[in-house]
């Protein structure tokens, strides 16, 4: 047997490190994902266990894969995701909504199927020889990627890309809400807000009035009382509302406390100083 595929054969010391102690990690993450009750969190651990994933591609000599892995899936999707998450907002209730019925049974099956197709594919899984990374990546590792996506498994690469884009369409059409009746102008808004008496000038910016600028936080009106018209309702709901009124009027009394403080000082101050000099 030759040195190289001797070296395909074998692994080393820091490799079974890497594998061993990444790969635990990777679960632990995968699991997370699953597991964790806030999207965000969820998010946050698929994210950690694609870059665990691309460390892994790297160390087996798949530069295109690993550098895909971070920058596309990672850096792009996974972020992207992460930010639409946080600007909407995905709370525990709405997983209980079953917008298709029956639509949990039948994911449940579908899932079950999937799972058996891929032990049966486990299973059946066999490598008699190792080429080694030398004799792979001989002519670029992205020319030998790509001869094996479209010469040997184009079939499965096209069927991916079906069901990638049957996934997309799918989401499309259930997130899709079909307008009854036509939009109202800006005008016909305006004045139904007028008929119905709400708040016609454009609503206060959060943090007015206030120490702080920031979306989950009340303005203060002059009197020192907060202004839910400065919060988002999708907050108020939520109960994610922080109020700063009774530490602002404190401030606000401390400083009218010395203001006054310093204005008797001055007062005082005159009239001991004239006793002083007659004195002398």
């Amino acid at each position: 047997m030759s040195p190289l595929q001797l070296a395909a054969y074998s692994t080393s010391t820091g490799e079974a490190f890497q594998f061993w102690v990444l790969g635990t990690v990777a679960v632990i993450g995968a699991l997370s994902t699953v597991f964790m009750k806030k999207a965000v969190h969820s998010a946050l651990s698929l994210a950690g266990t694609m870059i665990i994933l691309a460390v892994f591609y790297l160390a087996n000599g798949a530069y295109f894969l690993g550098i895909v892995q971070i920058v596309v899936y990672t850096g792009a999707i996974m972020m992207l995701f992460l930010f639409v998450v946080m600007l909407v907002g995905v709370t525990a209730a709405d997983s209980l909504k079953e917008t298709i019925k029956g639509q949990r049974w039948l994911a449940l099956l579908c899932g079950l199927g999937f799972g058996i197709l891929l032990l049966a594919g486990i299973g059946n899984a066999s490598l008699k020889q190792f080429d080694g990374l030398a004799e792979a990546n001989a002519n670029g590792n992205v020319q030998g990627l790509a001869a094996l996506i479209f010469t040997k498994y184009v079939f499965a690469f096209e069927i991916t890309g079906a069901l990638l884009i049957t996934a997309a369409i799918g989401a499309m059409v259930l997130t899709h809400r079909e307008r009854t009746e036509r939009a109202k102008t800006q005008r016909e808004l305006s004045e139904q807000r007028v008929r119905e008496g709400k708040h016609v000038p454009p609503l206060p910016a959060p943090g007015v009035y206030a120490r702080h600028n920031a979306v989950d936080i009340a303005g203060l009106l002059p009197d020192g009382t907060p202004s839910e018209l400065t919060v988002s309702k999708t907050l108020r709901d939520r109960g994610q509302i922080r109020d700063v009124s009774a530490e602002a009027l404190n401030d606000l009394r401390a400083l009218e406390q010395r203001a006054q403080e310093r204005l008797e000082r001055t007062e005082i101050e005159p009239a001991t100083f004239k006793r002083e000099e007659a004195s002398k």
